[in-house]
């Protein structure tokens, strides 16, 4: 089987709290921004885990009588969008089984590089697997006969797996929350009325008027139960360090979070800033690709004093063409998705601000329609460098082949977009935008640059190990 690379997931859970359940439905909500496929939910009132997965957002996938159904003080949440693993309810989470040790259930967000080599080792020793995502090789793991308890169980497990992975675990007694030893990805712990919050972004936290406590330390696992918190080190073979995913910040958080220790807003201002310098023009007005697009069109409006406007409105009952499964899905939505103000157009030599090109298609899309709704002359501006390399940590563009600046120079790019001019953020002026050195973010997929070592990836590696062994 193959399996599924799943960055773009969000993740949330609560324990001590009445309205668990609710809870984690508001905390989904605010995280749908990191996968549209599918959602889920499980509760456990500390003796029996019940749970409601679905296809689609989180308001198709719940009602208040499936809510009503989910009973107890805690509960874990997630939102997905598959990077491993084809995008099918089998494969929803959170993902629930009964062992010896009792019912666990597990959301991740990231991707695992070594699921192949452990999903072939524990095939051979008779574990069997339902889904085809790489989560459930960490449950498998922690299911050995030798290991004495869930604590045991998960430390043992999380010392096997290599990559990324923000986890959240759910037993009668315990919630876990863990995050893999380079910090990938974004974990928050909270509180709301005495109890415990976990969640990939802060914003979920406002949503419900939770107070943000910490992050989740990079290496760390995190246990929470009645008797309060318990923090432990996933062990660790060799020397690591810091590899925040700084695509998080450029794209993939919502802007009113804050991840790695600083505002998102305020770093894509700071990288807009940083591309007025880089890449000055002489224009009418600045416009920002909306929604990911709007904090760094600020930051280059005020660095080179061209007047921001909005001529791109954004139809926010289309899901992010981005982390769209396939092709043809990402085309249609790009049609749809935006409109565009002809009067703020019209005559008008307009730098266009996005967050960044992967395949191209929309941005061709995007020129076509600027220049049909009258502008002048349109010059884009990416507040990243050109993407060169696939991620190996869940992000889905996952073959070079894909990646349009694989295919094609800065001038060719600029002549198949048909844009006047381009100009992508270097790699030192996107650091330049954050607050920790260099070293602490992971910048492989321009770079090629991979913190951990890895053998070709791509969604749905998972199923076709499966066929192998058939």
């Amino acid at each position: 089987m193959s399996y599924e690379l799943k960055d773009k997931c969000g993740v949330f859970g609560v324990f001590g709290h009445k309205d668990a359940a609710y809870l984690t439905y508001l905390g989904l909500y605010a995280l749908q921004h990191r996968g549209e496929e599918s959602a889920g939910i499980v509760a456990s009132n500390g003796q029996k885990m019940t749970f409601h997965r679905g296809m689609g957002h989180v308001q198709e996938v719940f009602d208040p009588g499936q809510l009503e159904r989910l009973t107890g003080d805690r509960a874990i949440g997630h939102v997905r969008y598959s990077t491993t693993g084809s995008s099918h309810l089998k494969n929803a989470q959170p993902i629930l089984v009964d062992y010896s040790r009792g019912e666990i259930a597990i959301g991740h967000n990231g991707n695992l590089v070594n699921a192949d080599i452990l999903r072939s080792e524990l095939e051979a020793y008779g574990s069997i697997f339902q889904t085809t995502t790489d989560s459930e090789i960490i449950i498998h793991l922690m299911a050995k006969p030798s290991l004495r308890n869930v604590e045991e169980g998960v430390v043992e497990a999380l010392g096997r797996v290599r990559g990324a992975y923000s986890l959240v675990f759910l037993t009668h007694h315990f919630l876990i929350a863990a995050r893999d030893p380079q910090g990938f990805r974004p974990l928050w712990l909270g509180k709301k009325d005495g109890a415990y919050v976990i969640a990939s972004e802060t914003c979920a936290f406002d949503m419900m008027e939770a107070s943000a406590l910490r992050e989740i330390e990079p290496g760390e696992i995190l246990f929470i139960s009645e008797k309060g918190t318990k923090s432990l080190k996933v062990p660790v073979q060799e020397e690591t360090h810091r590899a925040h995913c700084i695509f998080e910040h450029v794209y993939f958080a919502r802007p009113d979070s804050k991840i790695f220790g600083e505002s998102v807003h305020l770093v894509r201002v700071n990288l807009g800033k940083e591309l007025a310098k880089e890449h000055p023009v002489k224009a009418d007005i600045v416009i920002p690709v909306p929604d990911s697009g709007n904090s760094a069109a600020l930051g280059f409006s005020q660095g080179s004093s061209i007047p921001l406007e909005y001529g791109i409105i954004r139809n926010h009952y289309v899901g992010r063409t981005f982390i769209q499964p396939n092709q043809g899905i990402r085309d249609f939505k790009a049609r749809v998705k935006f409109n565009f103000v002809k009067e703020v157009l019209v005559g008008k030599r307009v730098v266009v601000v996005d967050d960044s090109i992967v395949r191209g298609t929309t941005s061709k899309t995007r020129v076509k329609n600027l220049r049909q709704a009258g502008a002048k002359e349109v010059h884009l501006r990416i507040s990243c460098p050109p993407h060169k390399f696939p991620c190996a940590y869940g992000i889905d563009f996952p073959t070079r082949e894909e990646l349009l600046a694989n295919k094609y120079s800065i001038e060719e790019t600029r002549k198949y977009l048909d844009c006047d001019t381009i100009g992508y953020l270097s790699l030192e002026g996107m650091l330049k935008g954050v607050s920790l050195s260099k070293e602490n973010y992971c910048t492989a997929c321009w770079t090629g640059k991979y913190s951990v070592p890895f053998e070709g990836l791509d969604k749905y590696h998972a199923e076709r190990h499966t066929a192998k062994c058939q």
